[in-house]
């Protein structure tokens, strides 16, 4: 066996990895011996993935963590090591604690770990991860998330690929802060990476099903065993149903289902020899009609939903009953492969992972969330993704050791996207209008019933083309037996080139209004047809000494509300002319490049207690803004007076003779996020206690900020936000059969600038939905019923998050002012309770009776304007009580 380290932690190491775990059940010990397991530290998860499950617990464990017994083995630095070893801020959520807790994907995984927010909203693959406040992409497929996810080493680019239930897991490690030097995918908030049980070499497997209120079945299998003597083989499957617990009047399916399944199949090649080659396959289908938005805000057009016919539930968010025109479809494909490959060279060891995955993700949805037909949504997005990782690590006796390695990454994103016009629609808006949309058609010249016809008013191609690669390393001295000082860099280079183009059919959007009054006026003063007004007849007219006043004349009456009727219709062209991109101004293309790095120094003050502290950065690219409300900047266009095109002055766009009329200014493309933290860190495990406190300040220069505008969102760059705090996590055994964890997370966010936001200066304001604490605790009682093996294990954990603020504020209203009003009224504080009884075994069978949200706590996950309603404001609420039984079978 190869022994990794110099003094005291490579002893340690060596004697943990030799038994796998001391102090481990002697069934499970042997079973891992008999299965011919490879403790070698060299491999990124087989150390860990071996491991009894009986190594659980939260930041860790259910069980305590001593110094020489029952320790957590991670991979956070790339090497096996102890959770106490390691001088890496991350939580450790195991198989058992995902087990026991009925953890089934990423978004229950926040309520076991304090740093991390996860939130589901518009749809099944609209999901956000937050670490320490950091995390975007939220909706917007072309913004990568600050978060990077990793399953067995390999990046998943998108939330849709990231949510299948988590079976057959080994754990779930969650860094906290940048990561640059370890993972070759640069991440500038966090890492959550995931690790599979991998194949073994003797049989086994285990089987469970799951019934619960809403007619849930869940529904879990694995096998593993041998093929030959050096290969293995392991097959597994999920199945997971539910009903909705949203009605949606008139419809027999309701909302907030779960439909999902998924299958991975993996096979292991480990003759003893220098090369060892882990294959894995998986695919997951989710077909699910999500997601329910109900009504907190019924604004002033409301009376014109209930004018056409349709319906809605005013201001009760968890009446969890909702009217709708068509029930919302969301369907997801996520499938690929990856091979690992394992070189011993000697005192070096070589490591390969190449992948290759596709995304496919497909909703239609009603999005005025109302029984009227007058907004439907359709996107179609594709994501193709191939990664390769290599990296060398080195194995020497002596103090010094390093890891280097190099990543590649590339990806294409396409999306097919639509605005739809209902039946309704046209009555909708002519309601709005006070009945005028007859006579403003008669006006321009425009067919009747051309106005908000029934059909397409958005048609949208958007695409974007990723390629990444990094140089990566790290490098570790052991100055003495206590002190270990390492060093870290990353090098990342990327280019992404884009193209946007949409069309939009409604005919009032494709006409500025105040423009139609220059060109009505200036026929009138001319005596010719309106059609025979051209370009050059207004620059004529204006530039002439004897029209010119009369020019500015018209100008002024039609910028005058009182004077252009028409002027009042402006609320109805939210979805104008689209400048497509690339052009003669915008490339299109984004080129960015970073050095990040990191600087630590870790310290043993005893066998029982270290200290580290470390000085890291992180870096993420530019992302690109691939929705309806992506804009020329200002430097490249000034728009004119409400969007006139006639009165626009000078700028590139304009003079390059590209100006369509309501184009106003916003952007493309938020510039790349740079991450700074600075941490101290205390990790000590005693007899029936350890405890794991992390002091930090972390900030982001430019952090993008991704922001709902109603129809499309707006892709800024704060220019700096903060976070200082403390993570606090404690595991505290009295008695043998008492185990208690607490985790205490004090988050002190600051917007340091914001001068660009869409709601105006927002520095020195606290972000929005960032809690001051979070509290995760629990605790679980293991009781033997006498001799017989059997066990009887029950588990309760509280989940607390203070309250905050949703959002920055709301752009649906007439002022700014107003916006941050009324978002100033919905706020979030979350408390909950989960439960469990599990009655395990000794010949296998476990039954578990559970419960999720025993207290039926009810908040508001999400808030936004409504659409195409101004003043309205709708939002998402979270999960009622969910409960259920479990039964298990492991052989």
């Amino acid at each position: 066996m190869v022994v990794r380290g110099f003094g005291r932690k490579g002893l340690l190491r060596a004697a943990l990895l030799g038994s796998v775990a001391i102090g481990m059940p002697a069934a499970a010990q042997t079973t891992a011996t008999q299965a011919g397991q490879d403790p070698d530290p060299r491999l990124q998860e087989q150390a860990t993935t071996n491991a009894p499950p009986a190594t659980t617990g939260q930041q860790g464990a259910d069980q305590p963590s001593t110094a020489f017994g029952n320790e957590i083995i991670v991979t956070a630095t790339k090497r096996a090591q102890t959770l106490q070893d390691t001088p890496v801020a991350v939580t450790v959520t195991t198989a058992e604690t995902i087990e026991r807790a009925e953890i089934r994907d990423l978004i229950d995984l926040q309520t076991v770990t304090p740093s991390l927010r996860v939130s589901q909203l518009q749809n099944s693959s609209n999901t956000t991860f937050i670490i320490r406040g950091f995390g975007n992409g939220d909706n917007n497929i072309g913004v990568e998330p600050s978060v990077a996810v990793f399953i067995d080493g390999v990046y998943r680019s998108r939330s849709a690929g990231q949510i299948g239930d988590l079976a057959n897991i080994s754990r779930v490690e969650v860094l906290r802060g940048p990561q640059s030097t370890l993972f070759g995918k640069n991440a500038s908030a966090g890492v959550i990476s995931v690790i599979t049980r991998e194949p073994q070499f003797e049989f086994g497997g285990a089987v469970s099903a799951t019934y619960g209120n809403y007619d849930q079945i869940v529904l879990q299998g694995n096998v593993t065993g041998p093929i030959t003597n050096s290969i293995a083989f392991s097959l597994e499957g999920n199945y997971n149903n539910r009903d909705g617990f949203v009605e949606a009047v008139g419809f027999n399916d309701k909302v907030n289902d779960r439909n999902r399944w998924s299958a991975r199949g993996q096979l292991l090649f480990d003759n003893d020899g220098a090369l060892r080659l882990r294959a894995i396959g998986d695919y997951q289908k989710i077909d699910e009609i999500c997601c329910y938005a109900g009504n907190l805000l019924a604004g002033p057009t409301t009376a014109a939903v209930f004018g056409v016919g349709g319906a809605l539930v005013p201001q009760d968010l968890f009446a969890d009953r909702t009217f709708l025109n068509r029930l919302p479809r969301n369907e997801i494909e996520s499938y690929g492969g990856s091979l690992q490959a394992d070189l011993e060279l000697g005192a070096l060891t070589a490591t390969s992972i190449t992948s290759y995955r596709e995304l496919t993700n497909v909703f239609l949805q009603d999005v005025d969330f109302t029984s009227a037909d007058f907004i439907n949504e359709l996107r179609d997005q594709k994501v193709e993704t191939f990664t390769q990782e290599f990296r060398i690590t080195s194995d020497f006796d002596g103090p010094l050791n390093f890891l280097v390695g190099g990543f590649y990454f590339k990806e294409d994103v396409n999306q097919v996207s639509s605005i739809i016009n209902g039946a309704d629609t046209r009555g909708f808006f002519n309601l709005l209008a006070g009945g005028a949309l007859p006579v403003v058609e008669a006006q321009l010249g425009f067919p009747a019933g051309s106005i908000f016809a029934q059909g397409p008013s958005t048609v949208e191609n958007f695409a974007l083309q990723n390629e990444n690669y990094s140089f990566f390393g790290t490098v570790d001295f052991e100055v003495t037996d206590r002190l270990t000082l390492t060093g870290g860099i990353n090098y990342t280079n990327d280019k992404k080139d884009f193209q946007l183009s949409q069309v939009s059919t409604d005919p009032l959007a494709n006409v500025n209004l105040v423009d139609a009054f220059i060109v009505g006026g200036i026929a009138q003063a001319l005596q010719i047809p309106p059609s025979q007004v051209t370009p050059a007849v207004i620059q004529g007219f204006a530039g002439n000494p004897a029209t010119a006043p009369i020019f500015q004349a018209i100008t002024g009456q039609a910028l005058n509300p009182a004077t252009n009727p028409l002027l009042a219709l402006q609320p109805l062209q939210f979805l104008p002319p689209f400048l497509n991109i690339p052009n003669a101004v915008e490339p299109g293309r984004t080129r960015d490049d970073d050095i990040s790095y990191l600087a630590r120094a870790s310290y043993d003050v005893s066998n029982a207690l270290n200290v580290y502290f470390t000085y890291a950065t992180g870096y993420k690219p530019s992302s690109v803004n691939l929705s309806r409300d992506s804009r020329p900047t200002p430097a490249e266009f000034t728009a004119g007076p409400r969007g006139s095109v006639i009165l626009a002055p000078p700028s590139p766009i304009r003079d390059a003779g590209l100006i369509v009329p309501n184009l106003r200014t916003g952007t493309r493309v938020a510039g790349p996020e740079e991450a700074t933290v600075i941490e101290l860190g205390l990790k000590g495990s005693w007899p029936g206690l350890t405890v794991n406190l992390a002091l930090f300040d972390q900030k982001l220069e430019n952090f993008q900020r991704n922001i709902f505008t109603g129809t499309g969102f707006a892709l800024v760059n704060a220019g700096e936000q903060s976070t200082r705090g403390f993570e606090l996590d404690t595991t505290i055994q009295p008695v043998e059969p008492l185990v208690f964890t607490f985790g205490l997370t004090y988050l002190d966010a600051n917007y340091d600038d914001f001068s660009g936001s869409p709601f105006g200066d927002l520095s020195g304001t606290r972000p929005p939905g960032i809690p001051e604490y979070t509290i995760s605790t629990s605790a679980t009682y293991t009781h033997d019923l006498g001799n017989t093996g059997n066990q009887l294990i029950g588990r309760v954990d509280y989940y607390h998050e203070s309250n905050v603020f949703i959002l920055e504020g709301l752009l649906g209203f007439p002022t700014i002012e107003q916006g941050l009003a009324v978002n100033r009224q919905f706020q979030r504080e979350v408390n909950l309770v989960n439960g469990s009884l599990t009655l395990a075994m000794d010949n296998g069978i476990e039954v578990t009776g559970f419960v999720r949200n025993l207290l039926n706590e009810r908040y508001i996950l999400s808030i936004f304007d409504g659409v195409a309603q101004a003043g309205t404001v709708s939002g998402y609420p979270n999960q009622p009580r969910t409960y259920g039984v479990t039964a298990r079978f492991k052989f």
